[in-house]
């Protein structure tokens, strides 16, 4: 979906998980870190059980240099994922977390 689009949604007030999730993923796929990091945390706070925001904030953390807080999300959403029994997703962040070492 179109970054613009997304960003307008949310300023009439239609904010949600998935907006923010996908303006996050959106920012992400185009480098511009800090702002996926602005849309995937508050994807984070809207539903903190959900694991695929957690992952990116992860790797937008990372992106930008960010490597402590890039596990901390990791480390949330293995949790949330083990919580949910999402073991794709916990596998994955594992994988991230021990190459950060």
């Amino acid at each position: 979906m179109d970054v613009l689009a997304l960003e307008r949604l949310i300023e009439r007030g239609q904010d949600s998980y998935e907006a923010r999730l996908a303006l996050g993923q959106a920012y992400l796929r185009q480098a511009h870190s800090s702002k996926a990091i602005e849309h995937l945390e508050k994807a984070t706070e809207l539903s903190p059980e959900k694991t695929t925001a957690w992952q990116a904030l992860g790797e937008a953390y990372l992106q930008e240099d960010q490597s402590t807080k890039a596990a901390e999300a990791w480390r949330w959403g293995i949790e949330v994922a083990t919580c949910n029994g999402d073991e794709q997703a916990k596998k994955v962040m594992q994988v991230w977390l021990k190459r950060l070492g």
